[in-house]
């Protein structure tokens, strides 16, 4: 067996309440809960009560400014270069709508990413943007010479992952920047599955946009994400899709003349949901405490037990080929995933299902008796 990470201090693990009546293994759908979360979002609630819109002046801006400073040094980008946005979705369709086609019209992603990346230019087909998808040939990951292949004089942008979120694969993003910027094309990078279990540097990456955001790694729950943007493009991202919160001086409500911000900020719309906002604070708070780099230290060390500890039980976990390529997203092959959840569920045991696939994702607050838990029920 791999050596397992030492379980984390008891003190992390009791603030994660969903452990006094379940064993989770789902954080790369939804992290879970902790009770910082939970505090701040009561916070935000005091507050609202209490002070009511006056909040908004006293408080809630700074706690913007906050967030976005934040996420800024989570990913290593200097200040002005994230905007907050309230999913991915809109995160990429905030980049979509800023780009310029007319000399390059294609976009190229990867069958392994998820389907929002292609569907934001899929949907723009009428458009005359085209979509080149290229293809895995074996379902855990996409040789960067196989996207390399696919970028040519027409491809304005490359999309896709830096952690897929079916094989739990990393991207060399690093190299990938490389091929793709001597093409004269651009990279955008969805971090969904990265950002909060792997340290990420966007500028050591050279990415030209990356997207994250609070659902799964970063503790913060749904409603809330965001977009970095390399800060020497923002002055020529021109958004289609914009609101009041893009225009420089907002405040002085001119509805004749959109005065676009200077920075990455002009990819933002209308007005954010603080509540999401303060639980992100709050789960920001125990990713800065321990670090991305004792979070990877943790969640790889659970992830190698995890393979090792399913191979050993006869199952064939569909993961890349070497450790430092995998990231804490482990799939195992499954007849019937859906019922192999169900039996886990019934044994207060979170895992979630893909298709032909169980997806088991250890974090942090995990210890190895709770995947051994989870591998003992679906080989019994």
């Amino acid at each position: 067996m791999a050596t397992a990470a030492p379980a984390p201090p008891r003190d992390y693990r009791a603030e994660f309440p969903i452990f006094q009546r379940s064993i989770y293994l789902n954080s790369c759908s939804l992290g879970a809960l902790s009770t910082r979360s939970r505090a701040k979002v009561n916070e935000f609630l005091d507050l609202w009560e209490t002070r009511g819109a006056a909040a908004w002046y006293e408080i809630w801006w700074d706690a913007l400014a906050e967030l976005r400073s934040r996420y800024g040094r989570l990913v290593g980008a200097g200040e002005g270069s994230i905007a907050l946005q309230p999913n991915i979705s809109v995160a990429l369709t905030a980049v979509a709508e800023s780009l310029d086609y007319r000399r390059r019209p294609k976009v190229v992603v990867t069958s392994l990413d998820f389907p929002t990346v292609a569907y934001q230019w899929l949907a723009r087909a009428g458009e005359g943007i085209e979509v080149e998808i290229v293809e895995s040939t074996d379902g855990i990951g996409v040789p960067v010479e196989a996207i390399t292949r696919a970028v040519d004089a027409r491809t304005v942008l490359v999309a896709t992952s830096h952690v897929f979120f079916n094989s739990g694969a990393i991207q060399d993003v690093r190299g990938l920047a490389e091929a793709v910027h001597r093409k004269g094309a651009m990279l955008l990078v969805d971090g969904y599955q990265a950002v909060g279990q792997l340290p990420v540097d966007v500028q050591a990456l050279d990415v030209d946009f990356y997207c994250g955001g609070g659902l799964k790694w970063l503790l913060g729950g749904t409603g809330i994400a965001f977009v970095y943007t390399r800060p020497e493009l923002c002055a020529a991202l021109r958004p289609r899709a914009s609101g009041w919160f893009a225009h420089r001086e907002q405040f002085r409500f001119d509805l004749r003349t959109l005065e676009l911000h200077d920075d990455a900020r002009r990819l933002e719309a209308g007005t954010p949901a603080l509540m999401p906002v303060y639980a992100q604070l709050g789960g920001l708070e125990l990713i800065e405490e321990l670090g991305p780099d004792e979070i990877r230290r943790r969640t790889s060390a659970l992830a190698e037990d995890l393979i090792e500890t399913a191979r050993a039980a006869g199952l064939r976990p569909r993961v890349a080929a070497r450790p430092e390529e995998r990231s804490a997203i482990v799939t195992l092959p499954s007849a019937d995933p859906a019922g192999a959840v169900q039996r886990l569920a019934e044994a207060r045991i979170v895992t979630d299902s893909r298709p032909g696939h169980v997806r088991v994702s250890p974090y942090f607050y995990n210890v190895p008796d709770d995947h051994r838990a989870a591998i003992e029920r679906l080989t019994s």
